[in-house]
Formats: structure tokens, C-alpha cells, sequence
């Protein structure tokens, strides 16, 4: 995911974006491998966009595609896919209907998309999400990108994650060969760790995930085992 915003990293405007995505993502069973926060730049907006083009399977962009001066995503992403920026005619024909007046630049901009760009029809929204090749591009304002994922989520299904939940209380420096151990006998296992600190009920809760349910269950079978005695709190 690329957020796109001087207002992100000038702290002015929480990012709650990226949480999101992530969280509604690992309930399909897809990853999310990085997450990278940029500036209004077209440089910067290209060259990043282009790297995760050619990196990962699916690219989301937030932030960017309003009317305003500082709206250049669709050119940057534009400019890093080697494209032309158009004017698509099914936006502006769906903005004439909406405005139903004379369009001014700011509402022809909204109507700006990389050459060759699809648009997703979104029922629930006047406004399609716009795609190029593997990279979606979202609005920063998290409302509309929810809502936006939300039409469009069934596209990114996949294997679920199946997660167990082992909450202990002792530190982590107690519990590391018990950890250890797990992760050198169950390689493929997706084990984290997290403290928490000031909790009167426990001190670390450890998650443990995979896709395949009985292998996840064989390591969390075997991590209780490892764990020193009276360590656990409780499970999930």
C-alpha cells in the first residue's frame, strides 16, 4: 500500500487507512507485505508505484485524487506506468449528469485517469474505483475508501488465516526458548510476540497463524507444552 500525503507526514491527519486495509485484507487471507507513506511529489508517487507494480500481486494507493493542487496522484501514478493522463469519457459524462451546469477545471480533473486505466462500478458511490493494471486507486478520505474496498473486496480472496491466541504471564526474556524452539520445529509458522505493558491479567500474548488449521494447531499443541509451568494465562 502506498499512502500519498503531506498531511500524513507532517503528522497533521492521523493515517487510519493502512490499519484498516490491513486488518480487512488478513480476513481474506491476503498479506500485506509493506506499507511505504510519500508526499505529494510526482517523482516520488512515480517511482514508488512503479516498484510495487513490479513487486507485489495488488497495489492500493490512498490520498491524492481529489480536484485540488495538491491532488497528483493520478498523473504520478501516470508518469512511474509510462502513460498518458486522459480524460475519461465515462467520468465525465457521469460528472455532467452529477453537477448538471457547466464543469469547471476542478470537476474536469476529477475526471483524469492514466491511459488505459478500468474502472470499477461501485453501486454504493456515484464516483468508480479507478484501476491500472495491478494498482487500485483509492480516496485518502477513509469513508469513501471503505466503502470503495468494500464493493471490491470479494476480488481479493483467498485461503484464510487460521490464528490461535496464547496470552502468558511472564516477559518475554522467559518464554524465548519456549518460542524458539516452536518456530525451529514448525518453520512455516507466523508466530508474534507482544508485550503489554501495565496489564494486571497477563505480560505477552503470542499469535500464532498459518493457513493450514492443522498445523497451526499442532504448534499451538506444542508451544502449551514448551511453556513453563503456570505460564498461561488463558487461550483463543
Amino acid at each position: 500500500m502506498v499512502v500519498i500525503g503531506n498531511e500524513i507526514l507532517s503528522g497533521k491527519v492521523a493515517d487510519t487507512n493502512s490499519p484498516f486495509l490491513a486488518t480487512e485484507l488478513r480476513k481474506l487471507g491476503v498479506a500485506l507485505r509493506r506499507v511505504e507513506t510519500i508526499p505529494d511529489e510526482l517523482d516520488d508517487i512515480g517511482r514508488t508505484v512503479r516498484r510495487f507494480h513490479e513487486r507485489f500481486d495488488h497495489v492500493f494507493t490512498s490520498g491524492g485524487v481529489g480536484p485540488t493542487h495538491d491532488d497528483v496522484t493520478i498523473e504520478g501514478i501516470a508518469l512511474g506506468m509510462g502513460r498518458k493522463v486522459i480524460r475519461h469519457p465515462e467520468l465525465e459524462a457521469g460528472l455532467r449528469a452529477f453537477v448538471q451546469g457547466e464543469l469547471n477545471a476542478a470537476h474536469l480533473k476529477m475526471a483524469e485517469v492514466p491511459e488505459g486505466a478500468e474502472l470499477l462500478p461501485d453501486e454504493s458511490l456515484r464516483f468508480p474505483t479507478i484501476r491500472v493494471e495491478n494498482i487500485y486507486i483509492l480516496p485518502g478520505i477513509p469513508e469513501i475508501l471503505r466503502r470503495k474496498f468494500a464493493a471490491m473486496r470479494s476480488l481479493f480472496a483467498s485461503a484464510p488465516y487460521h490464528l490461535r491466541v496464547i496470552y502468558t504471564s511472564y516477559s518475554e526474556s522467559m518464554i524465548a526458548d519456549s518460542l524458539n524452539q516452536t518456530v525451529s520445529e514448525f518453520p512455516d509458522l507466523l508466530l508474534g510476540s507482544y508485550p503489554k505493558m501495565g496489564d494486571p491479567e497477563y505480560m505477552v500474548k503470542l499469535t500464532m497463524e498459518s493457513k493450514d488449521d492443522g498445523y497451526v494447531q499442532r504448534a499451538f499443541d506444542r508451544l502449551l507444552f514448551l511453556l513453563p509451568a503456570g505460564s498461561v494465562v488463558r487461550t483463543e
